[in-house]
């Protein structure tokens, strides 16, 4: 639950709209909420920087975080990037050189406003999460700390186009596409004018399909480096918050960037998917709102919060319970590591073993013995979404039947619970029979009734088992020695539970398939062998404060003209060996009271493939998004398509738009990318 306030220290105004110059004669559009005595008593500002619309598209969201953090005594400066809402210019993509130096001179004019005393904090959450760090890493003078939330410190290995060197088959066409769409709308006329139509279609005309680029460079090379700060954390001289929850996919980074940087930092998981922790769906949500004041005032009013006395590291430990596509909340509790690398955590060690009948995870090695499985290629469209929302049906269901579409290997029950926080590894002793493979390990825990909950997952790119950078074929028939890493999970394993390890040469929902099937042989034995990170409870775990409840600011005036609608199902045709998932996403139709606009957004996406034939995956997505204000409306329309031959992958993207029911504008992109070891 959360608590609306509606009285604050600072009484705030809100500035819907204003200009930022920049060098080259273009202008930001920014949304601003400060104390209303600013400029006699000046504030330090507080900085969100990105391209999903601030007029409309987060201005739900942003209406119950900048107007609190407004009224605890900051100028909260809400900012669009170029080629974004009413943002003049052209998004050519992710993170460019461009998008930071136009950040570094929005720095400079917030710096110099009368109602901002110089000092200024960065925070986002996705993308403005991972450019509060990139722009960081310019050490802009004016930056005394940030918080990143939902981030990525390495472009390549975890964000939405690559896992483990596999091409990220659920996310990158379908994450391309939504930002295909976001390109594609338009400014809005009440703060642009009548030039809103021209920059609307030289917008649609100019703006590539991001996804070209990503699938282009298959490799980690300085592409995806750009923008990584994990290539040199030194870079970073600020103080850090790092924020997580296990429902969504960018928790690797939160270790990584803990051990790896030596400015003061925190890191938080929750339950909580890809949002922030105040509206943390599975809950528990946590105040997090005064948590962020308790960092922002430590840092840039020098006030004694105490949030530097705490532990480094709070994670929402998960507990045992059964496998559901939705929570409300996530059994569990907190516990409190104080440095990462934490003490707490050791290694413990379980063998994947066979005698042939029976395939077990023991203390010890068994006998070697030589097993092989040939993918089945519908494996991996039950097991959940890469990173959750919050929605129902995107996390997994029951994996039994997923495990035994696998080399699986079970240990026995536990005679206590078992915790785990890190990344679990599993080492392997592999052959394949085709040059380009893959592998998908599955961590489970198995209820006494034997139902199956997924607790984590990983990838490999068998080509990519020695280099990201220069990936080598497999050579048929050769034994390999590789180490496949599972996502950063913290979770206790009920006693009488037992663990499960799975593994497949394919996983096609996420990891676009190899060219060909392929036959996996796993030799048991010393050289296979799974390695939890175990922690050990701590007297600590209770010892800090519980956080405080939810506390927002009121939310923003809105009418839903139209509920939002979502379906997800998978189905298998008996007869052509086809499984198809298809998801429905109607976000409805919503009426902001305070200006009459009406937004529209509505998706659907359809993933497939034949049994026995990888090269028959195909995905396609279709959306269409409408703005309208009385008599002006317009509507943008989608349809992007992936599929592959044994050499290339082929993309085609068509737009089209719409001024009341006459077409305008129409463009359509096809071109075939080399396959690339992959």
């Amino acid at each position: 639950m959360q608590r609306i306030r509606t009285e604050f220290p600072r009484k705030i105004r809100e500035i819907e709209n204003t200009w930022i110059p920049l060098s080259d004669g273009a202008r930001l559009a920014a949304r601003i909420w400060l104390p209303v005595d600013a400029e006699t008593q000046p504030v330090p500002a507080l900085l969100e920087y990105i391209p999903y619309r601030k007029n409309d598209g987060t201005a739900v969201r942003d209406a119950i975080r900048h107007p609190y953090l407004a009224g605890h005594g900051y100028a909260c400066v809400r900012v669009d990037i170029r080629g974004s809402g009413e943002s003049d210019g052209i998004l050519y993509d992710e993170y460019l050189e461009q998008e930071h130096d136009d950040c570094l001179e929005v720095m400079d004019w917030i710096a110099e406003q009368p109602w901002c005393n110089g000092g200024l904090g960065m925070f986002g959450k996705s993308w403005g999460g991972f450019n509060a760090l990139q722009v960081a890493a310019r050490h802009p003078p004016q930056l005394k700390a940030l918080i990143t939330i939902g981030f990525t410190d390495d472009r390549y290995h975890d964000d939405v186009h690559y896992m483990g060197g596999c091409v990220l088959a659920s996310q990158m066409l379908s994450w391309a596409t939504v930002m295909f769409g976001y390109n594609a709308q338009p400014p809005d006329p009440r703060w642009v004018g009548e030039k809103w139509r021209d920059m609307w279609l030289a917008r649609m005309e100019k703006t590539p399909p991001f996804v070209e680029a990503w699938l282009t460079h298959q490799r980690r090379d300085a592409y995806w480096k750009h923008g990584s700060v994990g290539e040199d954390y030194g870079a970073i001289d600020v103080p850090v918050y790092a924020v997580g929850g296990w429902g969504d996919a960018y928790n690797n980074s939160i270790p990584r960037l803990l051990a790896g940087l030596t400015v003061p930092r925190k890191g938080l998981i929750g339950a909580w998917s890809h949002n922030y922790p105040e509206e943390g769906v599975p809950g528990p949500n946590i105040g997090f709102t005064q948590e962020s004041l308790r960092w922002w005032d430590h840092w840039l009013k020098g006030k004694d919060s105490g949030i530097m006395d705490e532990p480094m590291l709070r994670c929402w430990m998960l507990e045992s319970e059964a496998p559901a596509t939705w929570y409300g909340e996530r059994k569990g509790h907190w516990v409190a590591d104080p440095s990462w690398p934490s003490p707490c955590v050791g290694e413990q060690v379980l063998h994947l073993s066979s005698d042939g009948a029976a395939n077990v995870l023991r203390e010890m090695p068994g006998e070697p013995h030589t097993l092989s499985i040939v993918g089945q290629l519908r494996h991996s469209f039950e097991c959940g979404e890469w990173g959750s929302f919050g929605s129902k049906g995107e996390f997994p269901p029951d994996q039994r039947s997923a495990d035994g579409e696998c080399l699986s290997f079970t240990s026995v029950p536990f005679g206590e619970p078992v915790a785990i926080l890190g990344n679990p590894e599993v080492d392997l002793e592999l052959a394949v029979d085709k040059p380009q493979a893959l592998i998908a390990v599955r961590l489970c825990d198995v209820a006494p009734d034997g139902a199956s909950t997924l607790v984590t997952w990983g990838l490999l790119n068998l080509t990519h088992r020695d280099s990201h950078e220069a990936p080598e074929p497999a050579e048929p028939g050769k034994r390999y020695r590789v180490t496949v890493q599972l996502r950063m999970m913290g979770y206790q394993l009920a006693a009488g539970h037992r663990w499960r390890v799975s593994l497949s040469p394919t996983f096609t929902r996420h990891a676009w398939p190899s060219p060909e099937l392929v036959q996996l042989t796993l030799f048991t034995g010393e050289g296979c062998r799974l390695r939890l990170p175990v922690r050990t409870p701590q007297p600590g775990d209770d010892a800090l404060p519980a956080f405080e409840p939810a506390e927002i600011s009121p939310p923003l005036a809105v009418a839903r003209v139209r509920t939002s609608r979502r379906v997800h199902t998978v189905t298998q045709d008996h007869m052509d060996g086809w499984t198809t998932m298809t998801m429905e996403s109607d976000e409805g139709r919503l009426r902001f009271l305070d200006n009459g606009l009406e937004t529209d957004h509505r998706s659907i996406e359809t993933f497939k493939v034949r049994d026995g034939d990888p090269l028959s995956t195909s995905e396609h997505i279709q959306t269409v998004i409408e703005f309208q204000r009385g008599d002006w409306r317009v509507r943008v329309e989608t349809d992007s398509l992936m599929t592959a031959d044994a050499s290339h992958f082929h993309l085609s993207n068509q737009l089209d738009a719409y001024e009341g029911d006459v077409r305008v504008f129409r463009k359509s992109w096809t071109t075939a990318i080399p396959r690339d070891n992959v």
